[in-house]
């Protein structure tokens, strides 16, 4: 098996809208059960990342229980867990390129939390390091963004537009084509049928 999923920050935390900010999305979770489904049945290993922040004050903390990961990401099922506390998984403990090269892994299936930041940063690295990429757009979800930024003043983006651009700059930068569960799993669930003809 060449092909992995990696499930990126799927933790509870995200859900403190309080905290965050107006989302965008809300299938995330129920499309990335569905890809965590199509792995078991296709025999996929599952790679799960969890982002623990070094801030005493973050949702994401270790101390904090919206570390946790959301009820429908099983660790039991997992073939690795990833531990990080910046934006790419690649920077995580254990060292998820090594162990991607020791199991002859050379295409990735992306999704998870947030678009822009998580998802993004690990499939540009994944697409420089020369894996087949693919980022499952709506298998992610991020938050609105609103900041006053020097030269260019006040800038305000909705959780759609940013993920939208996520997508763009990902596909057209070369980094990772752009999927949906449904091609994902329909693709698969075609071919497996076929050869059961």
């Amino acid at each position: 098996m060449t092909r992995a999923l990696v499930v990126i920050d799927m933790q509870k935390g995200f859900d403190d809208l309080e905290f965050w900010g107006p989302t965008a999305n809300p299938q995330c979770e129920q499309n990335v059960a569905a890809l965590l489904r199509y792995a078991e049945i296709e025999g996929v290993p599952v790679v799960v990342v969890r982002h623990d922040s070094r801030s005493e004050t973050s949702v994401l903390h270790p101390s904090a229980a919206g570390n946790a990961l959301v009820d429908v990401v099983d660790l039991a099922a997992a073939a690795l867990l990833i531990t990080k506390s910046v934006n790419s998984a690649f920077y995580g403990d254990p060292d998820l390129h090594a162990w991607l090269q020791e199991q002859g892994i050379g295409e990735l299936l992306i999704c998870g939390i947030q678009t822009n930041m998580c998802v993004e940063t690990t499939a540009r690295m994944a697409g420089n390091l020369g894996y087949d990429t693919t980022v499952v757009w709506d298998a992610t979800r991020t938050f609105d963004l609103d900041a006053e930024i020097s030269g260019i003043g006040r800038v305000t983006r909705t959780a759609a537009e940013i993920m939208a651009t996520s997508a763009l700059v990902l596909q057209e930068g070369g980094f990772a084509r752009i999927r949906t569960t449904a091609e994902i799993v329909g693709s698969e669930r075609r071919v497996h049928d076929r050869s059961l003809r």
